[in-house]
């Protein structure tokens, strides 16, 4: 027997495997624990400058990007590699194996079987039996040799295939996440409203990305509680690209907008000293939204005469509830009124009705991402399902009926094994026993 290589022995061993995911999920939960991808400083701060060095040293801080972990990552699937090579033939042989050229002495030794002897013909106990078996759901193959017939049927062949079928979807789940890493991005902004950028900055190094294209804040709401914590709060946003006007999507946290591969999640907010005010003519129709500084005043462009100002405003910790606003349009003496954030109000003038609309401005903050191998990680995580499921819940089951003529009467060997569940499986056999041969199995 040709001895194996030592090298490839031990990178397809089950104990390698074992030790590399217990280290994988042992350095997992100090990455867990300890917060990724903070300045040195914090470090510091936190755990001491000892501790932030040797943090620095092990690339602590950037854990999951380190050499030793990206390492572990390379061993384990280097492990799944061989180990499948190693292994899969003899499984693929078994899948495929001739089973109707089983030796009878075999057959004689199984755990599960039962003899019983028929009246028929051999001819007609084996055609019998082999319509019976395929009434139960069985397809049975057929074969005469010297002095007998043998029967044999299987269901789940393929299940032997469960384990490796695992393998590939975590190679397939890691090549996902090194597509990403090559070519995605993950960044943020903070996005004023009424305004749009077309660049983003990157999480760890701040540098500027270029979208490719606009993204626009439109409107920024936020609701709270009477406590004045922020209860919910969301974005309007557009996208425009080559001058075009492509979509428009209202973002909440966990509803994001995708565009191009490009992901962009809602996740904070930053409150202004300036106001968003929007004067409408009711008789016209014209409208016009002006940022406003606080207790400034400002003429409108497309209301001739029409001045607006904030005098006076009141808050709930940083957030403006009340603002008095001061309004003019040259006819008269101007007017005052207290409006609450986010409502609208009607003003009358001599000769003429105004809206007026009014909020704090805020900026978005916007998480961005772009993960093109997140569709492969769906895949394998999809395959990683599939495969448990034919490992864990689905076994190889054959059946063999073994048709003998002996001193002028037809005797019958039933047998079967399973490589899993073999518990379950003899209630199978038991109950296909009593459907193909009622009355007659000793």
């Amino acid at each position: 027997m040709k001895k194996k290589n030592p090298v490839f022995s031990l990178f397809s061993s089950v104990k390698l495997a074992l030790l590399t995911l217990c280290l994988l999920a042992s350095t997992s939960i100090i990455g867990t624990i300890i917060p990724q991808k903070e300045s040195y400083q914090w470090y510091v701060q936190n755990f001491g400058e000892s501790t932030a060095n040797l943090f620095r040293i092990l690339s602590i801080p950037d854990m999951y990007n380190s050499w030793w972990f990206l390492g572990l990552l390379a061993v384990l699937s280097l492990n799944l590699i061989i180990c499948s090579i190693d292994r899969f033939p003899g499984v693929w042989k078994q899948i495929k194996a001739d089973n109707l050229a089983i030796n009878p002495a075999r057959l004689e030794k199984m755990r599960l079987s039962k003899r019983w002897i028929s009246k028929k013909s051999a001819g007609e106990t084996a055609e019998s039996l082999g319509t019976a078996l395929t009434e139960q759901g069985w397809k049975p193959e057929k074969r005469k040799r010297e002095n007998s017939t043998l029967l044999f049927a299987q269901k789940g062949a393929m299940s032997r295939t469960g384990v490796y079928i695992v393998h590939a979807s975590i190679l397939v789940i890691f090549l996902g996440a090194i597509i990403g890493e090559l070519y995605g991005f993950k960044g943020s902004v903070m996005l004023p409203e009424t305004q749009a950028t077309d660049v983003i900055y990157a999480f760890d190094t701040r540098e500027p990305l270029n979208l490719g294209f606009e993204v626009h804040c439109n409107r920024f709401d936020i609701e709270f509680y009477d406590s004045g914590m922020p209860k919910a709060y969301k974005s309007l946003l557009s996208i425009t690209e080559d001058g075009k006007h492509i979509l428009d999507k209202e973002i909440v946290v966990n509803d994001p907008l995708t565009y191009k591969g490009i992901t962009f999640y809602q996740s904070s907010y930053q409150g202004y000293e300036d106001f968003l005010l929007t004067v409408t003519d009711q008789g016209t129709g014209k409208s016009e939204t002006v940022i406003l500084p606080f207790q400034q005043q400002q003429s409108l462009e497309n209301h001739e005469g029409v001045r607006i100002g904030i005098v006076n405003a009141k808050a709930m910790g940083q957030t403006v509830t009340r603002m008095k606003i001061w309004f003019t349009d040259g006819q008269g003496p101007a007017s005052t009124f207290w409006l609450e954030a986010g409502n609208q109000a009607t003003v009358e003038r001599p000769g003429k009705k105004y809206t007026v609309a009014g909020k704090q401005m805020y900026a978005t903050g916007l998480q961005v991402a772009k993960d093109p191998g997140v569709w492969v990680v769906y895949i394998g995580c999809a395959m990683m399902i599939l495969g448990l499921f034919v490992a864990f819940f689905m076994s190889h089951r054959r059946l063999w009926l073994q048709i003998t003529e002996e001193n002028g009467k037809t005797a019958i060997l039933f047998t079967g094994s399973a490589n899993k569940n073999r518990n379950g499986f003899e209630t199978t056999f038991e109950h296909l026993l009593e459907q193909i041969a009622p009355g007659d199995a000793q």
